[in-house]
């Protein structure tokens, strides 16, 4: 048993990993910089290198001794927008994802804001030949220059020697610390090192981006109405669903087999949308037997849970009632009716107990999500649970908010799976866990 625990927590390592990788790949890779979507239209300079310094989302991906900066104004003529501190002519004119420049047009680039940086990277995108800060610069066809700057003035000047094509001009300050990077930043909020007992924290994300709370304490007190809804739906769940597929396979092939599964199968086709506004407007709204919003003691959960235990009924049902029929085709329970055993025997001790692999196997892909939330019935009912706090971290792109939420949920996820194969090994001798 230890043996397996070892090896399984070792393997989870590795799939934290996995979902590490993938996440940031999401987040910081697919989902580009997030600092200008996150401050809106027109963000000033020195706001977007605050919140990029925040999030560290100007720190190269994975090892770079340089760092975007906006303390010169960087352009890229790809997009259609105004660029803040460059001084374009009047006479350059932008085609497709180029501005082009006639021969002696020049471009000034601004500094923004004042730091105590002196040394600085421009990375110039261009076809033609030009003069950058001095210094004279000629292609054919498409180039991509880097060019270290020492001490630059307030403005710095681009001039065109020639017809050229100018697609971008980016500016980067020094990264002091080459492994300084995105992706050890995102090993870091995932677990680092501190001075004092136990001298490593495990999840650390900072604070939001909207509230500036700690996202360990959104969690945490986001986490007891998650409970609160999704215990009581589990459980009834489990209390309710069992008994009906024990009932339906004892009449097998008769009408309240075939009675059960026809609602089952009604209940599983009706949207889980359209029950919960069906239900919060007639019980909540029209009747007034409920609040319609809000949490504020336990009786504001009672609507949300009938709705969740109602539409998860139909596919618990089906999935025990599948369990159960295939149970009834074994030898055992022939012998055991054989033998004279009573009905109660039979389907409460022996298929019951021969059936636990699977209900198990289902309870561990359940249980996680009483500690996740439902995102609709809690965004429906303003519940605060992890459910509502996802919605709104989406609702306001709280990046850090969703890496938590997403890393959090792969954790327990692999919590309860290690659990579900321990509780099979018990429950069934012939499991060995090895």
């Amino acid at each position: 048993m230890i043996k397996y625990i070892t090896r399984k927590l070792m393997y989870s390592i590795l799939v934290i990993v996995g979902v590490l990788f993938i996440t940031f790949l999401l987040f910081r890779v697919a989902a580009g910089d997030p600092s200008s979507m996150l401050l809106g239209k027109n963000p000033s300079p020195s706001e977007l290198e605050n919140l990029r310094e925040r999030l560290d989302s100007n720190k190269p991906l994975i090892y770079g001794r340089w760092k975007k900066t906006e303390i010169y104004s960087s352009a890229d003529f790809a997009s259609e927008r105004q660029y803040s501190g460059v001084l374009l002519p009047e006479n350059s004119c932008q085609t497709g994802n180029s501005l082009s420049l006639p021969k002696g047009t020049e471009i000034l680039f601004s500094k923004n804001f004042q730091s105590d940086e002196r040394v600085f990277l421009a990375e110039v995108k261009f076809d033609g030949a030009i003069d950058f800060d001095g210094r004279t610069i000629e292609s054919d066809s498409f180039s991509k220059v880097k060019i270290p700057l020492n001490n630059p003035s307030d403005k710095i000047k681009l001039k065109a020697l020639a017809e050229t094509r100018l697609y971008s001009a980016a500016f980067y300050k020094k990264n002091h610390k080459p492994l300084d990077s995105q992706i050890f930043s995102a090993i870091k909020e995932m677990a680092s090192f501190s001075s004092e007992f136990p001298y490593i924290k495990f999840f650390n994300f900072g604070k939001t981006l909207v509230t500036r709370e700690r996202v360990d304490s959104v969690i945490w007190r986001s986490v007891w109405p998650s409970l609160g809804l999704m215990l009581p739906i589990f459980i009834l769940e489990l209390v309710i669903s069992i008994p009906l597929a024990i009932f339906a396979v004892m009449f097998i092939g008769k009408w309240p087999d075939r009675a059960i599964t026809a609602v089952s199968v009604f209940g599983m086709s009706v949207s889980y949308i359209v029950l919960i506004v069906l239900g919060q407007w007639f019980f909540a709204y029209y009747l007034g037997l409920f609040p319609v919003w809000g949490f504020e003691n336990a009786s504001y959960l009672i609507l949300p849970v009938i709705l969740g235990t109602v539409s998860g009924l139909g596919g618990s049902v089906r999935f025990y009632r599948t369990v159960f029929a295939n149970e009834l085709k074994k030898e055992y329970l022939r012998t055991a009716a054989a033998k004279g055993c009573s009905p109660v025997v039979i389907y409460l001790k022996h298929m019951l107990g021969n059936a636990a692999v699977p209900i198990i196997a289902r309870a561990s892909t359940v249980l996680p999500f009483l500690f996740t939330g439902s995102l609709l019935l809690e965004s429906f009912f303003g519940i605060p649970g992890l459910g509502f706090a996802s919605i709104n971290a989406l609702r306001n792109s709280d990046i850090q908010m969703l890496k938590a939420l997403v890393l959090l949920t792969s954790v327990i996820f692999i919590c309860f799976n290690m659990l579900a194969d321990i509780l099979n090994a018990w429950v069934d001798p012939r499991i060995r866990l090895e």
